[in-house]
């Protein structure tokens, strides 16, 4: 899958950057998920599409949680490597400024143009006055020495950092892509299953639905949005402007790793609801639940984060009696919901 961030990564040299050892860790960890969720065969009834819907769609959103977490830390090492191009240019510009200096100096000694050691004892009038002389004069070039030691100093670590940065880069956009991949393969299994799924009819669709379980029917009871009983009201206004943002875009599709303003996946609809009230969060629902202020459940407030399974894969802002809005997952629209079984924490991001 072709990176949306482009191809443009800074470069010194044609040869490929080595992986390092943490990110052949992390593929190591992405080739099992590969293996835990085999290709299988089409599913030999409706019913078992619809049963495969569901497990595949919540598999599908863990890894765009995954896909967008990686995206994160693409985007920010491939800035990374960018700033180290910039200051690399900088340390060579210094460094070459010095060297003309010092061969300026030089030039100027050797020319008779400068106070040499032989003029100075040549013109100095006492022993006294000559020590002096030359004690300037190495003062003098080794100043001269020190500022040149110390641009090609900064000009070497410019490169270490550079080849760290695009190291750091290569090795963030192999995580994409495997990631990216897997959501690919993914997406493919769920469209194969919803198409057998669509084969039910209504009264079909709606026996196999209640048949599986908590979970599936808190995500798919209603397929419209689910409108509060009354107004909500937050304790503070970058919170409901969060809220605000959020409940305006009921009825939007889930599309993964989309960000608004005409579709969003779970962190995706988070991130644009408090980016209204002034408020960054990353596209990520793991690294959403990093920030702000843990907050028990029995104190939750409207405009908090809350999230669910664990590790994170999902998140969605609670307005107050149990229920938040979110987008729920693939096929279904942003809507307000129950708090889903899986709750794992909440988070206090705005007053």
């Amino acid at each position: 899958m072709a990176s949306p961030l482009g191809s443009a990564l800074p470069r010194t040299s044609s040869r490929r950057p080595t992986i390092g050892r943490g990110t052949l860790a992390l593929l190591a960890v992405i080739g099992t998920l590969f293996v835990t969720v085999p290709a299988q065969a089409a599913p030999a009834t409706s019913a078992e599409a619809a049963a495969l819907v569901a497990a595949r769609g919540h598999e599908l959103e863990v890894v765009t949680e995954q896909f967008n977490e990686a995206r994160v830390a693409l985007e920010a090492q491939r800035a990374t490597a960018t700033a180290a191009v910039t200051t690399m240019e900088q340390a060579t510009a210094e460094l070459a400024a010095a060297q003309q200096h010092v061969r300026g100096l030089a030039r100027t000694a050797y020319t008779g143009e400068g106070l040499g050691s032989f003029q100075a004892m040549l013109t100095s009038d006492s022993a006294d006055a000559f020590v002096d002389r030359m004690a300037t004069l190495q003062l003098v070039a080794g100043h001269q020495a020190e500022i040149l030691g110390r641009a090609a100093e900064a000009n070497v670590a410019a490169a270490q950092a550079q080849a760290t940065a695009q190291q750091a880069a290569a090795e963030a956009q192999a995580q994409y892509d495997a990631v990216a991949a897997q959501q690919a393969a993914l997406q493919a299994e769920v469209d194969s299953y919803q198409a057998a799924f669509a084969q039910l009819s209504a009264q079909e669709q709606q026996a196999v639905t209640s048949s599986h379980g908590e979970e599936r029917a808190s995500r798919s009871e209603d397929r419209e949005s689910t409108a509060p009983s009354a107004p909500v009201v937050a304790n503070g206004e970058a919170a409901q402007i969060a809220i605000d943002t959020a409940m305006a875009q009921r009825g939007k599709p889930y599309v993964w790793a989309a960000g608004g303003p005409n579709a969003y996946d779970c962190s995706g609809l988070t991130a644009y609801a408090f980016k209204a009230a002034g408020i960054s969060l990353p596209h990520s629902s793991r690294l959403q639940s990093q920030m702000g202020q843990a907050v028990p459940r029995d104190q939750l407030q409207p405009g908090d984060l809350v999230f669910f399974y664990s590790p994170v894969s999902h998140v969605g802002i609670y307005i107050g009696n149990g229920q938040m809005v979110h987008a729920p997952t693939s096929g279904d629209v942003v809507k307000v919901a129950p708090l889903m079984s899986g709750y794992s924490g909440a988070r206090r991001i705005a007053a």
